[in-house]
């Protein structure tokens, strides 16, 4: 029987979050301590854990057919893989940054200085993009210490919280790129593995809009239920239920999380009266 064979990240950010999302479509793996592949006990699965700067070529060559990696990764190394899903945890940023007690005020900054990254083809391609010509100093590892020891100007690296860069007396400057974890696919990928990587897929889905949504009840007088139904955006119209009580009815719809607490205060506002919010686990659409 086929297996899709997917790589994740051996240990780091992105290693706990891939193994969530994928237990939260009901994958169970079957991993223990310091294995290297792992193989799933419910789905056709198969799990390799690899260096995060490794996986882009084993997508390339084909030896695994699918990865969970960071888009800012697949940037940089891999040239021509295409990925189909924005998996929403493990963001973060591409940035320039430069000492704090620096002047900047644009690009130009960088015209003949040194900047120390990790990322150089990243780097490189916003460069030339806007037409700036500076030496780059490729340094695998924490490159924030360069420019303290005077091996650099400035520095472009991964950024999250930003305390990192606090830390070094370092101040981000300009954001390259956003980046998040992605669903990435081989080039090489065969037809038995696609159709396995399609239901994968629609899991995670929707694994996701469930993450982003909250399933909400609320008693409503029926008089004042037109506008509350207004409010509801909903999926695509509100369930509404009579209750036992005369006059009164129930209503049951789905919010973005985003938007939720400001539509709870409206709703609020406008008569609804024991509002019950509850998380979705999953949401197929």
């Amino acid at each position: 029987m086929s297996k899709l064979k997917i790589a994740i990240q051996k240990s780091g950010r992105l290693n706990q979050d891939s193994l969530k999302i994928l237990k939260d479509c009901g994958v169970s793996i079957d991993n223990g301590k310091d294995q290297l592949k792992a193989a799933a006990s419910n789905f056709p699965l198969e799990v390799l854990y690899l260096r995060n700067g490794d996986i882009p070529q084993y997508l390339k060559d084909g030896v695994v057919d699918a990865a969970i990696i960071g888009e800012n990764l697949l940037i940089e190394k891999g040239a021509n893989i295409a990925f189909i899903e924005k998996l929403n945890f493990s963001k973060c940023k591409v940035s320039l940054a430069i000492p704090k007690g620096e002047e900047y005020s644009d690009l130009s900054y960088f015209q003949g200085k040194k900047i120390a990254t990790s990322y150089p083809n990243t780097v490189r391609q916003f460069l030339e993009k806007n037409n700036i010509e500076a030496n780059l100093h490729i340094i695998n590892g924490s490159v924030e210490i360069a420019p303290n020891i005077g091996l650099a100007d400035g520095i472009c690296d991964i950024v999250s919280s930003g305390s990192t860069l606090f830390k070094n007396n370092l101040k981000e400057v300009q954001v390259i790129l956003e980046s998040q974890a992605v669903l990435a696919v081989s080039p090489k990928i065969n037809s038995d593995q696609k159709a396995i990587l399609d239901k994968l897929q629609f899991r995670i889905k929707s694994v996701l809009k469930g993450r982003q949504s909250r399933y909400v009840l609320l008693n409503a007088p029926n008089e004042k239920l037109e506008k509350i139904i207004d409010i509801l955006p909903g999926m695509r119209s509100p369930t509404v239920l009579p209750l036992a009580e005369e006059g009164w009815s129930s209503v049951h719809s789905v919010l973005d999380k985003n938007q939720f607490w400001d539509i709870i205060d409206e709703l609020k506002n406008n008569g609804a009266e024991g509002i019950l919010v509850c998380p979705i686990e999953k949401m197929v659409v």
